[in-house]
């Protein structure tokens, strides 16, 4: 992790204290971080993470002469000493009445550096979703209405570029054996006619993937049903499997969830229906005919649960602690809370991965101020990043 701090500090003289107590104060954060602070110019934004040490009372104005070589946001680093919290405050408070984004970072050492590691996590996954590129792959599904969003705010916002790709185009790849150069993992035992048509599937997605530059993408699945007699489940349970974003049913603001999601963990996401809510024991139960199969301990095929035919998965999830995740289509809300997954299903009337989820926040939020229907689930608890990345992008 590079850090780099800028600081700022009265004229007066400064007594040889003064300069023990500042060393000090930052030696022990480099202790709780792990990685060294270093001083560098003002204009200097090449790392991870820059910092700005108001050291003393008096700043205020060395700070506003100096403002056109800093950036936004403003992490204030201080101790407090020597007024230098007043300080802080008295800057953020000028910034803030100007629009202008910024945190004071003051308080323990071990306070300190988790947020400044919290914060460069943050800044790192910014700069990945600016470059990011998805497809859709065909229009949303109809019933999908409040889940499309604007194409032109997700670029804004986001810095996430969203192409359309015609569905006639994963259609005719599949039906004229256009790419057959996708790696396939070594399947549970399952009707051979259905893999092989799902493989297809999943070959033509990967293709597309390579021909359009894509990081990710969602397709309008529910129409290969017609169309290819086949299901999408297992190509997107692949391709998120080597760590490229897919989501079911054209759902794009699921997508744009998912590559949150991936972008600030690395890891991949289950993509679920919540089925059912269980008020009094704060749990919901997910479900949906796919998952990634980097996400299971274990899996069997079986038929796609709304049609009965194609190839699904019922996967095992691990229990333990998880994050869930779904941003709203108009980017301007997004429900995560950290909660633990207490066991698996095996229902028959439910899609075919099936995981209660006991949530850290009120299940009642669900019910009141839903941001859609899919939702994204992740392995640990990352809500805090996510809610900080969520800050800066669209709030």
């Amino acid at each position: 992790m590079n850090i780099k701090l800028s600081a700022f500090k009265s004229r007066l003289k400064h007594s040889a204290k003064f300069e023990a107590e500042t060393t000090e104060f930052l030696q022990n954060i480099e202790r709780e971080l792990g990685y060294p602070i270093a001083y560098a110019e003002l204009d200097d934004y090449d790392c991870d993470l820059k910092l700005i040490f108001v050291q003393t009372g008096g700043s205020e104005g060395l700070f506003l002469e100096n403002l056109g070589k800093l950036q936004e946001p403003y992490y204030l680093l201080t101790n407090g000493g020597n007024n230098s919290l007043a300080a802080s405050m008295e800057i953020l408070t000028y910034l803030n009445a100007r629009g202008k984004q910024g945190e004071i970072l003051h308080g323990s050492a071990s306070y300190v550096a988790q947020r400044i590691k919290l914060l460069a996590t943050v800044r790192s996954a910014k700069q990945k979703l600016s470059n990011c590129k998805l497809g859709v792959v065909g229009a949303p599904s109809d019933w999908l209405i409040a889940s499309v969003p604007d194409y032109a705010t997700v670029k804004q916002k986001l810095g996430v570029t969203l192409v359309d790709v015609p569905l006639a185009e994963v259609e005719s790849a599949v039906k004229n054996g256009e790419y057959k150069h996708a790696e396939h993992g070594a399947y549970p035992e399952f009707d051979k006619r259905e893999l092989s048509k799902a493989s297809e599937i999943y070959d033509a997605l990967d293709g597309i993937k390579s021909k359009y530059s894509l990081d990710g993408l969602t397709i309008r699945c529910f129409d290969l049903l017609q169309s290819l007699k086949s299901t999408g489940c297992l190509a997107l349970a692949e391709l998120n499997a080597r760590g490229i974003v897919g989501t079911c049913e054209g759902d794009v603001a699921a997508m744009l969830s998912m590559l949150v999601a991936k972008t600030v963990t690395g890891q991949s996401s289950f993509q679920a229906n919540p089925s059912r809510i269980d008020i009094e024991n704060n749990r919901v139960t997910f479900a949906h005919c796919t998952i990634p199969l980097d996400m299971v301990d274990g899996y069997r095929f079986d038929t796609h649960f709304e049609s009965g035919i194609g190839v699904a998965i019922k996967g095992e999830m691990r229990t333990g602690i998880v994050t869930v995740l779904r941003l709203s289509a108009d980017l301007k809300r997004c429900f995560v809370s950290a909660g633990t997954l207490v066991r698996n299903l095996d229902e028959a009337d439910l899609c075919r991965t099936q995981a209660v989820i006991q949530l850290d926040k009120p299940v009642t939020e669900l019910l009141k101020t839903p941001c859609g229907n899919h939702h994204v689930i992740i392995y640990g608890d990352c809500a805090d990043t996510i809610d900080r990345l969520m800050d800066e992008l669209i709030y």
